[in-house]
């Protein structure tokens, strides 16, 4: 089997923290120039816009912008900046708790997700941090939710990137979440909840279902306030909304929380009045560049509603 090439690095510098996109041109097909690939292609740009790219020098190989006639070339590497639809700021900031010449951590905010994904693309934590502290090569060590804040660690150099990936890989990462809930005084804490999960692509809720336990979460009370209580997680695995999928199996959903235990309509662009009240408050593991002991803790807080009268 013929072993593909390793893509040269991109011509192109990052616009607002996002990379280019890159293409492969595929190495069998009909088409005589690169203008007829990309119409056939990219079928979500218009063929006028594919031309008025190519007119414009906006299109590029390893070795510079192509040509409106540049005719077809198996195996070519291109790349390209795409057009992002508008998004509606998430007005709260990224708070920088540590950074060296390998490793930022930060303090995420609710509603701003980790990395570009879906409709969420230049107002994700990875996109301004590599935009406003000029870290291009920036990449997340793991990932927090949207909806969920607290610490999330980036590697700022790319050759350690698999050694920091590996240490949440091997749950080699001592993790603790806080969490705002309902409180039930007949639910013995603290308690371990198992369970086996899945996730189906395009379907935002996670579900349980019969089967050997693939999802493992550590709950306890910290304090009781009134019908509301807070609570200390810890996460022994890392499935997709665990923590808020176990926190809802024990009749305890999280406040604010707009899939568990029923999906609600999306909100509105720009309503940011009903955070989830889920916080990734530590991080501990040994470094497994320098072997130092790491800790880090969120400085952000979540706030007890109101009791009602």
């Amino acid at each position: 089997m013929r072993r593909r090439s390793k893509p040269p690095p991109s011509p192109l510098p990052q616009r607002h923290g996002v990379d280019a996109v890159r293409l492969r041109l595929p190495e069998a097909g009909p088409w005589t120039s690169v203008r007829d690939h990309l119409v056939e292609r990219l079928t979500a740009v218009p063929a006028a816009d594919v031309e008025a790219m190519l007119a414009a020098g906006e299109i590029h190989a390893a070795d510079g912008p192509l040509p409106p006639d540049a005719p077809y070339r198996p195996g070519t590497f291109l790349w390209f900046h795409r057009d992002f639809a508008p998004e509606v700021p998430v007005p709260f900031a990224v708070e920088v708790l540590y950074r060296d010449d390998a490793l930022l951590v930060v303090d995420k905010p609710h509603f701003l997700a980790t990395t570009p994904r879906g409709s969420h693309v230049t107002e994700t934590a990875l996109t301004r941090l590599r935009h406003d502290l000029g870290l291009p090569a920036l990449s997340p060590a793991h990932r927090l939710d949207r909806l969920t804040a607290g610490v999330v660690m980036f590697v700022i150099r790319p050759e350690l990137r698999g050694a920091y990936q590996t240490v949440f890989r091997d749950r080699r990462v001592r993790k603790e979440y806080e969490a705002l809930a309902g409180y039930d005084p007949a639910l013995e804490l603290p308690r371990t909840v198992e369970s086996r999960m899945e996730k189906e692509r395009g379907v935002i809720a996670a579900r349980e279902v019969p089967g050997p336990p693939n999802a493992r979460s550590r709950v306890e009370l910290l304090s009781r306030h009134g019908s509301l209580a807070r609570y200390r997680l810890h996460p022994e695995t890392g499935r997709t909304h665990q923590l808020r999928v176990h926190m809802n199996s024990l009749g305890l959903p999280i406040l604010g929380d707009p899939v568990y235990p029923d999906v609600l309509p999306e909100a509105a662009p720009g309503d940011f009045g009903r955070p989830l009240q889920l916080l990734a408050r530590l991080l501990e593991f040994d470094d497994p560049v320098t072997g130092e002991h790491r800790r880090f803790v969120s400085r952000r807080t979540l706030r007890l509603p109101p009791e009602p009268v």
